[in-house]
């Protein structure tokens, strides 16, 4: 049996970019022939893809975790790593995105329509594209950043031209049936409907969509019966017409009272995509005149409705198609002045926003949980400390001189950062040592290693002798007598 899904919550998790490769040519005659490690393929991208065919998000449902590949490594021989392909998940037309924070980051409407879920990793750079004058052959290579992960949640808000809504058993579903191909489940007890009902219609030389939404009740934009989870899918609707059961038996219903209960439900509900359904044109369809009493009822009520809201009121019967040709065509009416006032669309235009002359790409900031600590945040030194290898003195010293041409340096002086003080990049934390200040050459060094670091290196290993020589002077009889036994 299927199952119509309109919301899920997606894990989506992009490829991690390839690592650099770091590689010296080798052949004979010439055993050191220069760098020659090829660059980290990207990883792929979580991409959310408009398909016509698509109409539930029932897979997502199943399978809520999508995992992009990562690009492949650089190879030695100038070779670079494949990007991975892109994962494309195909969504409904009006598929709204929402970040974790509930914020509306993508309305994807139209075929084809694209949005990148989570972006896929860059590759790492090889040696041989880190070679330059001062390192002519690099022991280290940047690399692959990894693929970003984010988790979405996907609403399906239905595309539908005209919207009818009304009380449980009002007939919406049976005029669905009785204007369009459509074929929903109808029966004689509430809430038949759980899902949105689509049916295209056609008056004349137009033609429109139809979505019965689930009934309402009242209290149903504070999540009382089904109201709230559908009544998101009337947020598109240009029409809405209210569908009036005028044969009803309840007590203290009647059609006057019924649509007022509506409207006060309508006014309730803010649309997450924006306006106000208030703004919306609106029908009033009195079903079920087919019934006698209903026909008389219809009569006297359908005066008073058009004088108090000044509204279309039309007097139908689904059973006997009496009144439907005229409903027809006054929503073929009032669909075709919504898209005649529709500005047109505008063509693609590519904005250029040039960086600012004061803009460094990056802030320092004082450190709320390190006292005396510093806070660097920016999009490249970020990347920077995630593509570094800690390993690697070499790539340690090449992640110095960057930051210190970008200007950090300088910065956290000015910000009165002072030697040994704790700062932090990304998720990195280090003793700042102002060792590289902007505008110094860097220093030659081996292939893997930097002699900047060779000093705070023999202290840590002076430091470790000394310690040790402290501990074995202090230590107890007991030690001793153990040492002897063994």
């Amino acid at each position: 049996m299927s199952r119509f899904v309109d919301r899920v919550v997606i894990h989506a998790t992009a490829g991690a970019g390839g690592n650099g490769c770091a590689s010296v040519h080798r052949e004979k005659f010439k055993p050191l022939g220069g760098p020659d490690g090829g660059n980290g393929g990207r990883g792929g991208s979580v991409v959310l893809v408009v398909d016509p065919g698509v109409h539930t998000l029932l897979d997502f449902h199943h399978h809520p975790h999508a995992t992009a590949r990562a690009g492949k490594q650089g190879q030695g021989g100038f070779k670079a790593g494949a990007n991975a392909d892109d994962m494309e998940l195909r969504v409904p037309d009006g598929t709204v995105v929402f970040d974790d924070r509930g914020d509306i980051v993508a309305d994807l409407v139209g075929a084809g329509t694209r949005f990148v879920a989570a972006a896929g990793g860059r590759g790492g750079l090889g040696n041989a594209a880190l070679a330059s004058s001062a390192r002519k052959a690099p022991g280290f290579a940047l690399l692959g950043e990894p693929g970003e992960t984010r988790d979405l949640v996907l609403e399906l808000r239905s595309m539908a031209d005209v919207g009818l809504v009304g009380f449980p058993s009002a007939g919406k579903s049976s005029l669905v049936a009785a204007l369009s191909a459509a074929r929903p489940k109808i029966a004689d007890y509430p809430f038949t409907t759980l899902v949105p009902q689509l049916g295209v219609v056609t008056a004349g030389e137009d033609v429109f969509t139809v979505a019965d939404v689930p009934g309402l009740i009242p209290g149903a934009s504070e999540g009382r019966g089904l109201g709230l989870d559908f009544l998101r899918h009337i947020e598109r609707c240009s029409v809405l017409v209210h569908v009036v059961d005028c044969a009803t038996f309840e007590p203290g219903r009647d059609p006057v009272s019924d649509v007022q209960a509506l409207e006060d439900e309508l006014a309730q509900y803010t649309p997450a995509l924006g306006g106000e359904l208030a703004d919306r044109p609106r029908l009033i369809a009195l079903n079920k005149v087919d019934v006698p009493d209903a026909a008389d009822l219809a009569d006297i009520v359908a005066d008073e409705l058009a004088k108090s809201y000044g509204w279309p009121v039309f007097a139908i019967s689904t059973a006997s198609h009496a009144g439907l040709r005229e409903l027809t065509f006054a929503m073929a009416e009032q669909v075709r002045a919504h898209r005649a006032a529709q500005p047109a669309p505008e063509p693609t235009r590519i904005v250029l926003r040039p960086q600012a002359v004061d803009d460094a790409g990056f802030t320092v900031e004082a450190d709320p949980e390190l006292p005396g600590g510093f806070i660097v945040r920016g999009t490249r030194p970020e990347r920077w400390i995630r593509q570094t290898a800690f390993d690697n003195d070499e790539a340690v010293g090449y992640l110095a001189d960057r930051l210190a041409r970008a200007g950090v340096e300088d910065a956290l002086a000015a910000a009165g950062a002072e030697p040994g003080c704790p700062v932090t990049i990304g998720d990195v934390t280090f003793d700042w040592e102002p060792s590289t200040p902007s505008g110094v050459a860097v220093m030659m060094s081996g292939r893997g290693t930097d002699r900047r670091l060779e000093q705070s290196n023999r202290v840590s290993a002076a430091e470790r002798k000394a310690a040790k020589a402290d501990r074995r002077r202090h230590r107890t009889d007991e030690e001793l007598w153990s040492e002897q036994d063994e």
